[in-house]
């Protein structure tokens, strides 16, 4: 019966939850199908290894380091090249309002490492804890706040 709870509860939070890990997805790989693709490969590794989740409270975290890991591997196995800014704007396409700053800042954000860029979008594009992003992570949450504001040392240099 924990089983079924288990995935029920596991399959309305992806649900609920979905633009989320799109759009973390979407950071390392900056094209639609590649996203789409990472995400539906996290729900597959979420819902094969539900019942690993013990505490329900955690699977924000849980389901984040799913998300993390499969976008990483995917640019590992795929050796994917950075999109150019030009095909970034392609893709923002079609917008009437000016784009400029988030081009530069996701540029900017592509110029870091990719952990540190995950620490980055989860904590001020997902409102993420620095203790949540250090379970997802793997590393304590000193060297998660220590990478943060180094990251954002570095992104304010290349913003101004």
């Amino acid at each position: 019966m924990k089983t079924k709870t288990n995935r029920d509860y596991v399959t309305k939070f992806i649900i609920e939850n979905r633009e989320g890990y799109y759009r973390l997805a979407y950071t390392y790989v900056k094209n639609q199908q590649d996203a789409l693709d990472i995400v539906q490969e996290a729900i597959c590794k979420a819902l094969e290894s539900q019942h690993k989740l013990k505490n329900p409270d955690g699977i924000k975290s849980w389901f984040y380091k799913i998300v993390v890991h499969t976008a990483l591997d995917f640019l590992r196995k795929s050796n994917k090249i950075v999109l150019t800014e030009d095909e970034i704007l392609e893709d923002i396409g079609g917008s009437s309002s000016d784009n400029y700053e988030d081009t530069d800042l996701m540029s900017a954000l592509d110029r870091l490492s990719n952990e540190n860029k995950t620490i980055v979008v989860l904590r001020y594009f997902e409102a993420m804890k620095l203790q949540d992003i250090a379970n997802i992570m793997n590393i304590p949450e000193s060297t998660v706040k220590t990478k943060l504001y180094s990251s954002l040392k570095k992104l304010r240099i290349e913003l101004e």
